[in-house]
């Protein structure tokens, strides 16, 4: 068994990264392509590799030749038009190489669990492609195959159905072939291909037309759960490199805020997103309108402010909407002078956008991470302008109506100004719940702004939406002179407009989460090793008694759960504190019977 490598390509999607080398020398955490590849043949016992070259040839072949050491002979075959041609042509020129012996080849781009090339070689079946359930981030040729495994077709991106999305597997680009198969079937009709239609192109449609003929000449070997990546641009190796980063992995993820979607096993537990909202109709309509929203301009703030009373029933001039609640934090945070109270632990973002204000920053752990009107009005006195996130975030603490009011009359008295961030009230128990978006207290309370995330309570994260209330003109003037005249895109335009008809299961959807947070809890804490505080929001704050939460939210990464760490957050260094979001009884459930399977052993 020998291995064939096709490194000819230029790669020029990766930009600066491929300048001075070719793609199978770019480094992912500190280890190349090339070395990744070796580093899997040498598991399996293979002594051999062809590597065919192109772009920067030289410095490949001493990279190759260096890592290769005594125990892997490396062969070089160099396609001189690898810039006019595509590897169908660098596959023919290792033709005679891979006639003469076994072949696993691979394309140079790809980063993977090396033991995937040790299973393939333990499948008894001569020919293999390797194949992964295709997810929205892939890209390139697909296969579909028969229940006993036999390819039926090879299908291009000419050819690509997104109907058909459900049924198509990723090639991954490593496949077993035998020299048998490649002299009798690949070879006569990789020679007339080139012949009769150039060599501009790639090596799959030689197998597209054997697969046409006859479908029992290849099989999938289905690597679908194995970590494995396609790097052809910059974001492709920002995503290799989390994926593959053994070492500070969970930092990596965090550090990401989102995108996770290109992770297609990750179960999400640490971003914060209503599950039962939007409904399925809901949805439905938003792809009705997808090209229309897609090539149509959004409306301007004016019509913007309005469109956002549907949700918020308050008047429009009390109201600026940002593209997410981020955007006008940064906006409204350039407002505040002088001294700021705020608790900790807290949102980061408002701490990191005060630049103008001194920062008096009150630790709440000391009380067990809940406060009161009477706590927030007696250490606030001497600051002028207060912050309070309601219910907060990450502890959950909650401040009820009568509590508020009280705060918000202090506030009064003494010429303070106060934010309150609503993001997550809506998630509080039925009679708790309230709002201070309304004209009346904004009216009452020109001292108040509030703040709300539509993202998180809406289940919206992906269209960016959030609004800032106040019935303060200055404020309103200056929030939306600083923001783009179409800050918001059609899509959260169409969502704000087409909201009142799903009014009432946007209100059931909060009731669900708020039953499914008290269950969950009660959960948590019969393990007897979690301390699970009160919350109202649609997430949970539990402290580990057994102080190990680094190990436990390590472990579960390890298992594709990702929940929020908290040790890095101001207020809860050393405390051992974990927070995770509420979603669907089924997925709690998964998640906590692999929380009840660390304590087992921890």
């Amino acid at each position: 068994m020998q291995a064939v490598i096709l490194a000819a390509g230029i790669g020029s999607r990766l930009g600066k990264y491929t300048k001075n080398v070719t793609k199978c020398m770019v480094s992912v955490n500190q280890q190349t392509l090339l070395e990744r590849i070796f580093e899997s043949l040498r598991l399996v016992d293979i002594r051999k590799a062809v590597i065919v070259t192109g772009h920067c040839a030289d410095s490949l072949m001493k990279h190759a030749s260096e890592i290769a050491g005594d125990d892997i002979e490396v062969i070089f075959v160099h396609n001189d038009k690898y810039s006019t041609t595509n590897n169908i042509y660098s596959l023919y020129l290792a033709a005679d190489y891979m006639a003469t012996d076994d072949t696993v080849l691979f394309e140079s781009d790809l980063i993977f669990d090396t033991s995937i090339v040790k299973d393939i070689l333990a499948d008894p079946y001569p020919n293999l492609v390797t194949v992964s359930k295709f997810e929205s981030w892939m890209d390139g040729t697909v296969t579909t195959f028969d229940s006993s495994g036999n390819v039926l077709a090879f299908i291009d991106k000419a050819n690509f159905n997104w109907d058909n999305c459900g049924l198509y597997y990723k090639t991954v680009n490593i496949y077993k072939l035998s020299a048998n198969f490649f002299n009798n079937w690949y070879f006569p009709f990789l020679q007339a291909y080139i012949k009769a239609c150039g060599n501009n192109a790639y090596y799959e449609m030689v197998l597209k037309i054997i697969t046409n003929i006859c479908t029992s000449q290849l099989k999938v070997f289905d690597i679908t759960g194995k970590k494995w990546y396609e790097i052809d641009t910059p974001q492709d190796l920002q995503t290799a490199e989390t994926l593959f980063n053994e070492k500070n992995q969970l930092t990596d993820f965090q550090s990401r805020f989102g995108g996770y979607w290109r992770f297609d096993n990750l179960k999400d537990y640490c971003y914060l997103v209503n599950p039962w909202f939007p409904t399925v109709q809901m949805k439905n309509e938003l792809i009705y309108n997808f090209n229309q929203l897609l090539t149509q301009y959004p409306s301007g703030q004016r019509i913007i402010c309005t469109a956002m009373t549907s949700l918020l029933e308050c008047n429009e001039k009390y109201i600026c909407v940002g593209n997410g609640a981020a955007e006008l934090i940064r906006c409204f945070c350039k407002l505040i002078k002088g001294s700021c109270f705020i608790t900790v632990p807290s949102f980061n973002e408002y701490i990191n956008s005060i630049t103008g204000a001194e920062l008096n920053l009150f630790d709440c752990s000391e009380l067990d991470y809940k406060y009161n009107a009477d706590w927030i009005t007696e250490h606030s006195e001497n600051d002028s302008f207060i912050i309070l996130i309601n219910p907060d975030n990450p502890t959950g603490n909650f401040i009820n109506f009568d509590e508020i009011i009280k705060i918000l009359d202090t506030t009064k008295q003494r010429g303070q100004k106060i934010l309150i961030d609503e993001s997550f009230i809506d998630f509080a128990e039925k009679s708790e719940k309230y709002t201070l978006i309304s004209d009346d207290i904004l009216e009452k309370y020109p001292q108040l702004t509030v703040i709300k995330s539509i993202s998180k309570s809406y289940g919206i994260p992906g269209i960016r939406l959030g609004a800032l209330c106040s019935s303060d003109k200055s404020i309103i003037e200056y929030v939306n002179s600083v923001l783009p005249i179409w800050n918001i895109n059609s899509f959260a335009e169409c969502f704000m407009q087409i909201f009142p008809k799903y009014k009432s299961a946007y209100e059931s959807s909060c009731e669900e989460v708020s039953k499914e947070r008290k269950r969950f809890s009660e959960l948590l804490e019969s393990t007897g090793k979690v301390k699970v505080y009160p919350s109202q929001a649609n997430y949970i704050m539990c402290r580990l008694l057994n102080g190990i939460s680094k190990e436990l939210t390590s472990a579960l990464l390890k298992k594709d759960f990702l929940i929020k760490d908290l040790s890095s957050k101001q207020g809860c260094s050393n405390a051992q504190l974990i927070r995770i979001a509420v979603k669907t009884p089924q997925e709690n459930n998964l998640l906590f019977n692999e929380i009840c399977n660390f304590f087992k052993t921890h």
